[in-house]
């Protein structure tokens, strides 16, 4: 005998893992061809179920503006809802796998990604070696707009940016340090002064990197002024420009650490106060974490409890 309040409930759900799956692809390419390319299915398939999803909802979820679909008010209140439950339906998938259903996906800023997640990464991949990993790395703008895309589930920055929906959590501690070539005039170990460093050339980070807002508020404050030579995106290329004795560069110290060591830069003393700040991560604030992200989350904040 049919229980009548099943029946019921079987009869009000008419929404489906599919649906929600194309929808999802759609919000995140703002296309119905490039969607479909993600999620296997043709573009008159894809079109046809977003089609079934908005008849079932009643409402539409994206603007159409001209050949993009642009999330509405509507798709937005339910993207975050969709991608949970989508996760949670991969989870259930892989519960008789051992395995994590998706790729745990990771945006990182530069100093982050090239210098402090390949350990980390390669550490919990031991513990869940069946587990893929997708690192996105670019400057801490990328990384705040990735996350809060919902591009990545887990975001890890250096400046003090946010968005109203992420929630920050901070992480390690990093200092900024002056380095220069051995050769340079203020490379001699003498501590160089406010005079001097206003007068030197610099090789900075671009604008919209978290070294490069940390660095101005650190330098401009005590300087006033910065004469400033290169603005690259690449640390790997600022530590080379530095050591050719091109002139002085303001990086973390993880960056710069083997360099120090090495002998091919040399850390220039200043009569600055110490440039300390907090790494951090972000997470959304309305979406729900997969056991992947969870299980990354918990052991990078141990490594960090670790290292107080």
């Amino acid at each position: 005998m049919i229980d009548k309040s099943d029946q019921s409930r079987s009869t009000r759900l008419r929404l489906s893992l599919r649906q929600l799956e194309v929808f999802a692809a759609i919000a995140r390419s703002s296309s119905t061809r490039e969607a479909a390319g993600r999620v296997a299915r043709s573009q008159s398939a894809a079109s046809a179920a977003l089609a079934e999803l908005e008849a079932v909802l009643g409402e539409p979820l994206f603007d159409r503006v001209g050949r993009r679909l642009l999330l509405n008010e509507n798709g937005r209140a339910l993207l975050p809802a969709a991608l949970a439950l989508l996760d949670q339906a991969a989870e259930l998938q892989a519960l008789f796998s051992g395995e994590h259903a998706a790729p745990l996906r990771v945006a990182a800023s530069l100093t982050i990604g090239e210098y402090l997640l390949p350990d980390l990464v390669a550490q919990w991949r031991q513990a869940h070696p069946n587990s893929p990993v997708r690192m996105d790395i670019g400057n801490t703008t990328e990384v705040i707009a990735a996350v809060a895309g919902m591009e990545a589930d887990v975001g890890f920055i250096e400046g003090p940016q946010t968005h109203p929906d992420l929630r920050v959590r901070p992480w390690l501690s990093d200092e900024l340090v002056i380095v220069a070539a051995p050769g340079h005039p203020l490379g001699a170990g003498r501590k160089a002064s406010v005079r001097q460093l206003a007068q030197a050339e610099w090789i900075l980070r671009e604008p919209g990197s978290g070294t490069r807002q940390a660095s101005d508020r650190w330098l401009l404050e005590h300087l006033g002024q910065l004469d400033i030579a290169f603005e690259l995106g690449s640390t790997e290329a600022i530590k080379r420009l530095a050591a050719a004795g091109a002139g002085l560069a303001c990086l973390s110290r993880h960056v710069v650490l083997q360099a120090l060591q090495q002998g091919d830069l040399v850390e220039v003393p200043t009569r600055l106060p110490p440039a300390r700040r907090k790494l951090a991560l972000v997470v959304r604030r309305d979406k729900r974490q997969g056991r992947a992200t969870e299980d990354f989350i918990r052991h990078c904040m141990a490594v960090a409890g670790a290292k107080a």
